[in-house]
């Protein structure tokens, strides 16, 4: 799927703090983060396949277990309005194919988002610039 993108009916001071409040209630780990550039990045971290990972399926069976997931995200001023865009990196971290069997870290599979945490994310967002 291409990169995620939305607007936040707010200015980009008050889409910033409420992205970056949001991201803390979330845990996320943060890499990296310029204000001035509007770009935070986050580090690697794991979550479940099938909650913002979708790592396919390999012959019939779905792969199963946990992706580490990271997100970059851009923001940019747009008059009253403010642009965000979410860039996603997604990989298995331990797998299996199908609901049996052991967990295993290889082989590695590329992954997709399924979209929910940008979803969420900027859902949090919009209701934080409320406040």
């Amino acid at each position: 799927p291409p990169p995620y993108q939305a607007e936040v009916a707010a200015r980009y001071d008050a889409t910033w703090a409420a992205l970056v409040r949001a991201l803390a209630r979330e845990n996320v780990p943060i890499r990296a983060i310029a204000r001035d550039s509007g770009v935070i990045a986050s580090d690697d971290f794991i979550a479940p396949i099938g909650v913002y990972a979708d790592c396919g399926r390999v012959g019939g069976d779905l792969v199963e277990g946990e992706a580490l997931v990271a997100f970059t995200l851009f923001t940019e001023p747009n008059g009253t309005w403010t642009r965000v865009h979410v860039n996603s990196k997604m990989r298995t971290h331990m797998q299996r194919k199908g609901s049996s069997g052991k967990l295993r870290p290889s082989p590695v599979y590329q992954c997709a988002s399924t979209g929910r945490f940008e979803a969420n994310l900027l859902d949090a967002v919009r209701e934080l610039v409320k406040e």
